[in-house]
This record gives structure tokens, C-alpha cells and sequence, in this order.
């Protein structure tokens, strides 16, 4: 029979200890110790040395006779180490290593930053090389002054530039020292001499005024100032209303550059009194953050893409083939005399008319003749329609500061406002404005331009291909033209999957996403949801950030930051501006309802102060899908042509948009007036070369990253290994206990963590039997009552 193998149990192999190379708190004080006495040591060995080097210059090199004793204090050390730096080395400036030596030795036994003492060095090695050669102007080769190395190093410098040549060398040297290190400039010399002229003027009228101030005498009967000179001398009142008593805080005490001013009385038994002048506390000029935007310069977020190139007008085309506005005198006197007949039929005069044309509506103003009322004119509108035979009439009464009545007629031959114009207009060039949006020009032909964070969201509606999505990429354009990768950021949601495609180029430079998500452009309901509770994170967490700042929007935090005010190591770090753009929102409310439309009632109310902006396209006004919540919060609407006035009165909370005639014809509103322009026309080739010329550049290694986020859906495969349990597991444990309430978000906050990780850990809770099941909205039940049972639980387990 084989022998069988007794079981030898394997001893667990002991990892190698890595060897390394930081001393710990004994070895500092150890090496500091001695570093302090080596320096000491020097110092006197230099001192003496200079005293008996004579007398021990045949001994130098002698060290094995024990019998042998020099003169010096340190004996043979402190002779050989003296003739070794000072009369072969630097000379007198051999001192300074030996300073320098002590103070590492002091550096080291107190445990002190570092990074100053690498500067004492440096900067003392320097030092001791020009003192050295310095000296080797003046003496010989054997002097302890300059020592032998200077004066080698002087006799080379004049062998090749001669002595004149050698001065200018260490003039330069001195200058260089001067100015890197001392940081003297010719500003703080003139500043210096001014100064020192002041002391010497202040010294001569201080002498004169202490002078007078001996002299000076207060009498105690009269309380009046006298003179303690002779009688003639003496100064008396003209009048008795003109006595009055010394006056300690006159300006003549108060500029007295001396410190102390002695009032001496004449009058026995009187006390001699010292008035003694507060010194003014020294101010600071400047304080860290000036000094570090002195020495670096402001933060520059754009640093990291400093090579990045904005898209040139030339990626965009000019669809009006170069013509701008051609007024038709004969449509324009056709549509006169129509507008006037119509208006005369019903006995309404006009004293003037005037005509404004646009690029696809022409404005007729109008003045009444005096006592016609307005309302009579504005329901004609029906009528002046039928006369002009046109569609998209839109009367305006009256004009909102003009004091005219207007009455918008469509053209004939519209033209087409290209995105190019726009752009290439100085008003969008020069816009002073955070996030500048291009939106198309007015019907004066002026091009108009809006600040979204001043909107601060956008609601834009209007039927199927009236213009909404050419509008979204009017708006998407205008800011890639604008601002830079780092400063701006965009949230895209595409439930059609067709429209915003083309930015998927521009992923890694302008979009913003969930950590572990393939697509940057949001196609699926679900992940739809997580990115708004994100940004809603991302909102909470920007807010923290502004608390800890102590600013109230992000422009000032941003500003505060580039000034070096904020420190990174604390977590801040430069804002970019977030813009989410949702293309199809009904769609979003018919899947999703209110796990949507909760979100985006949040960051509408709170976002706008720190950079979040929302921008919702829908082809479907109705109340179900722009409710009251949503209304409230976008403030600025745009709406493109609708059906129905009842769509209409849904969008803009009035009539008009069921007039418009399509194709781009838009009313915007800001909460206040309407205004109607004709919206910029981008085509998809333009947008496809636009993100090519960007996506071909150098990006950021991925795209912007939104918080993490997970529902509390969770918790069906249970992590029931002990050994794989979080290492907050029993914090974890310990916070809901003591709250009594089993929520991921409850340790997010307590622990600052993240929403994986609290639901993970939620999970590992439930399979301990330390919460319940998830309840849908409820918070989990907890099943231990106190610490000592979540103790006496967890005990048990380690234990079995």
C-alpha cells in the first residue's frame, strides 16, 4: 500500500520589509543633535583658528602622533578642519557653511518644514563663493581672507577679462543676488530714499519742536499756556474770551513725530505731565493670495486646454448668398394703402404710418387720429388678415414705449437670417456676458443676443418643424463660439436619439456625463432620471461649496478662485457652467412623469446661482406637460409657431404664436414684452464640421464627470460574505441605529459618501439583519434597538 502524505501545514510567508528612507521622530532629534554640534564645533575651530594658525601651520596633517598637541581649541580636529576651509577653501566665508550646518542641525531637531532650509543653502553657497572671490581682489594667495580658492579664482578671472572685466563679473553677481533674492527693485530704492530724506527732515523739526515743548508752561490758576522764557517773551490773550485752557489733542502735539513730549510747570508742587504719542501698527501690503497671484499669476482654468483653438466663421456658411434685405417699394405701397382702406371702412383715421422691414416680417406703425380707441383697432386684426391676403398677421397695440400701434405683415420673399451673421455681428462678438445666445435677429434686422444665466432657464414649444431643433443648435452654437471646454458644459437628453448626435464628437471637450456611462448623450428614460437627481447632487454640493466661500453665486466664487483665495487642498475648485438641453420633454413626462419633472422643478428654483441652467424643448404645449411648477421657474420662453391659441396662451401665457407663419419665426419673451425674430438657421453639415474641427483637437481624458447617483431600488442579490463587507460597515451600522431610520441617503450625508457605495453598504445591512426591506419611498425599517444589541449582533458573528 502507498504510504499516504502526512499533512504538513504551510507557514504563511512573511512579507519583505521595503527598505525606506524617512527617519522617524528619535532619528530627527539624533541627527539634528549632532548636526548642531558638528556646526558649534566648526564654528569654533574657525575662530580660534585665525588666532593660532601661525603657530599650528607645521602640525597641519599630522594626526597619528597622539602625543602631539596643537594650540587651537578643538586641538588637531579644529587645526586641520580650520586649514582645510579657511586657508586651502573660501576664507572667511567658511563661516557661513558652518552657520548653515547648525541650522540644519535646528531644522532637523524640531522637525521644521524643509523646503526654506534647501533656499538657506543654496543661497549660502553662492554667498561664500562671491565673498571669497571678493576678497581675492584685495589680498594675497596665503591670506585668510579670501583663502586659496578665491584668490585662484580672481588670478583666472583677470588672466581672461582682465581686472575691469573681472569687476563687471562680480557687479553682475551681486545685482543677480540683489534682485532674486533680496526681490530689490528700483521702485523699493527710490521708495527707500524717500523715506530716509522724510527721517532726516522729521529729526530737524523734531528738534525744534522739542525745543518749544520745554518751554511750554500751563497755568494753574488761569488754565492758560505760558511762557517759561523771558517775560517779554511771554505769550498773553489778547482778550480774556480768548484764553482758553492747553488743548493736549491740538495738531501740534498730534504730528509731533517724537514719542514723548514732557510739559514741564513752573508752579511748585505742580506735577510735570508726559504726554506720550500711540505708535502706528505697520500694515501688511500684501496678504498670501496677492502674493501667490504676484508670483504665479491669476488661475487660469483654460491651462490645460491652453493649445485649443475656437471653431473659425468659416465653418459657417452664408445661406443669404451675400444679399442682405431688399425693400419691395411696391409690396410696401400695396400693404399701405390696403392697411389704410381696411381702417377707413370702419371709420378709423391714421395721422402717420411708418414701415420697418425685416428679414421676414415688416412692422407698420401706425398713429391714430386722436379719439380713436385702441381696442376698436385690435379686433380688426381678423380682418386687416383678410385684406392683405396673408398669413401671420399680428397687430401690437400699443408698441410698448413707442406710443404707436404696429401691425407685423409677413414678406413675401422672406430671406434667410444665417447663423454666420450673427456670429460674425460685433454684438455677439463684444457681448459682455457669461453665456451669450445668438438667437437670430429682430424685425429692425438688429441681431439679437441674450445671456442665459440671466434668463436663467428656457422653455422653448412650437409644433413639429416649425424650427426647434435648428433652434437648439442656434443656442449650442452660440456658446461653442463663445466659451472655452473649461468654462461651459453640456447635460444633452435626446429621447428621439437623431437630433443631438453630431456633439458626440465633442464629448471629452464640451459634454458632461454619469461616471461608467458609454454615452454622453442621453437617449434612455431611466439614465435620464439619475442625471437629474445627479445634477441635483451636483447642485447641493456646489452650494456647500459657495457656503465654504462665502459668496452667493458662482461668478464670485469663480472669481474668488482665480484669485488664489480658495484653497484646492479644501476641496474647491473652479466652477465650469452646466447646461442642460432636453429636446423632446413630453416624451420625458409620458415615461417618466414625476420622477422627472421633480428634479427639474428643483434645479429650476435653486440652480441658477451656482451655473446650472436647464434649456426644455417640447412639441407639445399642454398643461399636463409645461404645468404651473415648470411655467414658474422659466421666466424666458421662446415659441415657435402652434396650432391653437389655447397652445399659444400655454407657452406664453397669451396669443400670438398661433400667428406666426414657421420656418424659424419665433416670439420671445423674458417675462415681459414679446419680441419677434427670426430665428438663425444652422444646418446639420455646419454643425457636423463644427464639432469635427473641435473633436480633432486635444481633449480632456474624458468627459466632465457628474456626481454618482443610484436609486434606492436595490438590494435583491444580498452581499452576505462577511469577509467582503465595506470597512464603514459598522459605522455605517451605528449611524441608523442611533437614528433609527435605514437610509442610503442618511449615510451619504453622515459619512460623505457616495450613492453606490451607501447602497452597497444598505444591502450588507439587510443581509446582517440590521435593516429591513426596501419599502419603495419609506425609509428601511431597523431591527436593532440599541448599540449594545448592534454590539452583542455583530459579536456573535465574528465569533461563529
Amino acid at each position: 500500500m502507498a504510504k499516504k502524505k502526512s499533512a504538513t501545514s504551510k507557514k504563511p510567508k512573511t512579507p519583505s520589509k521595503k527598505v525606506s528612507f524617512t527617519l522617524s521622530k528619535q532619528q530627527k532629534i539624533l541627527l539634528g543633535s549632532f548636526l548642531f554640534l558638528l556646526g558649534l564645533a566648526l564654528v569654533f575651530s574657525f575662530i580660534s583658528y585665525f588666532f593660532t594658525w601661525q603657530a599650528d601651520h607645521s602640525l597641519v596633517g599630522d594626526i597619528t602622533d597622539r602625543e602631539l598637541v596643537t594650540k587651537n581649541w578643538l586641538n588637531k580636529f579644529g587645526t586641520n578642519v580650520g586649514h582645510f576651509f579657511i586657508y586651502n577653501g573660501f576664507g572667511i566665508s567658511s563661516f557661513i557653511p558652518a552657520v548653515l550646518i547648525t541650522l540644519t542641525g535646528i531644522y532637523y531637531f524640531f522637525d521644521y518644514p524643509k523646503k526654506q532650509l534647501l533656499k538657506f543653502w543654496f543661497w549660502g553657497i553662492l554667498v561664500m563663493l562671491w565673498i571669497s572671490v571678493l576678497f581675492g581682489f584685495f589680498t594675497s594667495k596665503n591670506s585668510l581672507l579670501s583663502g586659496i580658492f578665491g584668490y585662484e579664482i580672481n588670478d583666472l578671472m583677470q588672466d581672461y577679462l582682465g581686472l575691469l572685466g573681472a569687476i563687471l563679473v562680480m557687479t553682475f553677481l551681486l545685482i543677480a543676488y540683489a534682485v532674486m533674492r533680496l526681490k530689490v527693485t528700483p521702485e523699493k530704492i527710490a521708495t527707500a530714499l524717500k523715506r530716509t530724506k522724510k527721517d532726516i527732515a522729521s529729526d530737524f523739526s523734531s528738534e525744534g519742536v522739542a525745543n518749544a515743548s520745554e518751554d511750554i508752561a500751563i497755568d494753574s490758576e488761569t488754565g492758560t499756556s505760558i511762557s517759561s522764557k523771558k517775560p517779554s517773551e511771554e505769550i498773553k490773550p489778547t482778550t480774556e474770551a480768548t484764553a482758553k485752557p492747553l488743548d493736549l489733542s491740538e495738531k501740534k502735539v498730534e504730528n509731533n513725530p517724537l514719542e514723548k513730549i514732557v510739559l514741564k510747570s513752573e508752579i511748585e508742587g505742580d506735577l510735570d505731565m508726559e504726554v506720550e504719542q500711540a505708535v502706528e501698527e505697520e500694515t501688511v501690503s500684501e496678504n498670501l493670495s496677492d502674493k501667490l497671484v504676484k508670483d504665479y499669476g491669476e488661475f487660469d482654468p483654460r491651462l490645460e486646454l491652453s493649445n485649443y483653438k475656437f471653431p473659425t466663421i468659416e465653418l459657417l456658411r452664408d445661406h443669404t448668398s451675400g444679399g442682405g434685405i431688399t425693400i419691395n417699394q411696391e409690396e410696401l405701397e400695396e400693404n399701405k394703402n390696403r392697411i389704410v382702406d381696411t381702417l377707413s371702412n370702419y371709420k378709423i383715421g391714421i395721422a402717420s404710418i411708418k414701415a420697418t422691414v425685416g428679414p421676414t416680417v415688416t412692422l407698420y406703425e401706425i398713429v391714430p387720429e386722436a379719439g380713436i380707441r385702441i381696442s376698436k383697432i385690435k379686433n380688426l386684426e381678423d380682418d386687416i388678415a383678410l385684406s392683405l391676403s396673408a398669413l401671420g398677421i399680428r397687430i401690437i397695440a400699443p408698441i410698448p414705449g413707442r406710443g404707436t400701434i404696429g401691425i407685423e405683415v409677413p414678406n413675401k420673399n422672406p430671406k434667410t437670417v444665417s447663423m454666420r451673421s450673427v456670429i460674425a455681428s460685433p454684438k455677439f462678438q463684444n457681448a459682455e456676458m457669461e453665456l451669450p445666445l445668438a438667437l437670430g435677429k429682430t424685425i429692425s434686422n438688429e441681431t439679437f443676443v441674450v445671456d442665459l444665466a440671466k434668463m436663467p432657464h428656457l422653455l422653448m414649444a412650437g409644433a413639429t418643424g416649425q424650427g426647434k431643433s435648428v433652434g437648439l443648435n442656434a443656442i449650442l452654437t452660440s456658446l461653442i463660439y463663445k466659451r472655452h471646454p473649461a468654462e461651459v458644459k453640456f447635460v444633452l437628453v435626446d429621447p428621439k436619439k437623431v437630433e443631438l448626435t453630431l456633439f458626440n464628437k465633442i464629448e471629452r471637450h464640451f459634454l458632461a456625463k454619469l461616471p461608467d456611462t458609454e454615452e454622453a448623450i442621453i437617449t434612455d428614460t431611466t439614465k435620464v432620471v439619475h442625471t437629474l437627481n445627479s445634477l441635483c447632487i451636483e447642485m447641493d454640493n456646489r452650494y456647500d461649496l459657495l457656503k465654504d466661500a462665502m459668496v452667493r453665486n458662482i461668478k464670485e466664487y469663480n472669481t474668488k478662485f482665480k484669485a488664489r483665495k480658495l484653497n484646492p487642498n479644501e476641496g474647491h475648485h473652479f466652477l465650469p457652467y452646466i447646461v442642460l438641453v432636453v429636446d423632446e420633454f413630453a416624451d420625458l413626462i409620458m415615461t417618466a412623469g414625476k420622477e422627472v419633472e421633480t428634479p427639474i422643478a428643483r434645479l429650476a428654483q435653486l440652480a441658477r446661482a451656482i451655473g446650472i441652467h436647464l434649456i426644455i424643448a417640447t412639441q407639445r404645449p399642454s398643461v399636463n406637460v409645461i404645468t404651473g411648477i415648470i411655467k414658474a421657474n422659466f421666466p424666458a420662453r421662446i415659441a415657435f409657431r402652434v396650432t391653437s391659441k389655447i397652445d399659444s396662451r400655454t407657452i406664453l401665457d397669451g396669443s400670438g404664436a398661433d400667428q406666426l407663419i414657421g420656418r424659424g419665426d419665433m416670439l420671445y419673451t423674458q417675462g415681459n414684452d414679446l419680441i419677434r425674430l427670426q430665428c438663425a438657421f444652422v444646418d446639420t453639415p455646419e454643425v457636423a464640421d463644427i464639432t469635427e474641427y473641435i473633436g480633432s483637437q486635444k481633449a480632456y481624458p474624458e468627459a466632465h464627470q457628474l456626481p454618482e447617483y443610484v436609486g434606492e431600488e436595490g438590494g435583491t442579490n444580498l452581499d452576505i460574505n462577511i469577509d467582503e463587507r465595506d470597512n464603514k460597515f459598522r459605522e455605517a451600522a451605528e449611524v441608523l441605529v442611533i437614528a433609527q431610520q435605514g437610509s442610503a441617503s442618511l449615510l451619504q450625508r453622515k459619512l460623505k459618501l457616495g450613492y453606490n457605495r451607501a447602497g452597497r453598504i444598505i444591502d450588507q445591512l439587510e443581509a446582517a439583519g440590521i435593516v429591513g426591506q426596501f419599502e419603495g419611498s419609506k425609509a428601511r425599517q431597523v431591527l436593532v434597538p440599541t448599540i449594545e444589541a448592534l454590539n452583542q449582533l455583530l459579536d456573535n458573528e465574528n465569533n461563529t
